[in-house]
């Protein structure tokens, strides 16, 4: 009992990036009956089925394609609410971000399981609301702590770590961004959507 105690706290304790095979099993052992499957016809230039349903695992955490309105239902509300609201995003950046997110579509991956996820991803709300962007263009996709389910949502798209918010225009890759900033969340999005030199925290 003690030894598992101890397994425990060493997930718990792991930073969202990419775990051990043994943990990936552990993952896919949790997943129970009563998720719903998710039939999204997911490629690789970002676009996807928006209509897809999403499901929990037996630890409650989510996974599949969410709408902003899953994070604001307990117990996901404890974290998302109060930081998407108190965010202070820089006026300047977010005055810039509202040209120059336009003609770009974001495919986003968190898991709620994730503390990275959950202080970055209410604040990545907040920048996208301020900065008027238009929500159908965003998928926001949430995986199981393996990070390789929904199979069909992450196969291609090289998810190590969460939260990795990916920036489309044209349907083409101009960026992404990896758990945490290098800046601001808000000045690493203007600098990948203008294309400036950028690289994501772990890109080195």
């Amino acid at each position: 009992m003690k030894k598992i105690y101890i397994l425990i706290a060493a997930v718990t304790l792991a930073a969202c990036g990419t775990q051990k095979v043994a943990t990936e099993k552990t993952s896919a052992n949790t997943t129970t009956n009563t998720e719903e499957k998710i039939n999204n016809a997911s490629q690789t230039d970002g676009s996807i089925d928006i209509g897809a349903s999403y499901a929990k695992d037996a630890s409650g955490n989510l996974t599949g394609v969410v709408q902003k309105d899953a994070f604001m239902q307990a117990p996901f509300n404890s974290w998302f609410n109060n930081r998407m609201e108190t965010y202070a995003a820089d006026q300047e950046t977010i005055d810039a971000l509202k040209l120059a997110l336009k003609d770009v579509e974001i495919r986003a991956y968190m898991g709620t399981w994730c503390g990275d996820s959950k202080r970055e991803t209410p604040q990545f709300y907040n920048i996208l609301e301020a900065a008027y962007f238009d929500m159908d263009q965003l998928t926001m996709i949430t995986v199981d702590r393996s990070k390789k389910r929904p199979i069909n949502l992450v196969s291609d798209y090289n998810i190590q770590r969460v939260p990795t918010f990916i920036f489309y225009r044209n349907g083409t890759e101009i960026g992404r961004y990896v758990e945490r900033p290098r800046e601001s969340l808000e000045k690493d999005m203007l600098k990948i959507v203008t294309g400036q030199e950028y690289k994501h925290s772990y890109d080195n």
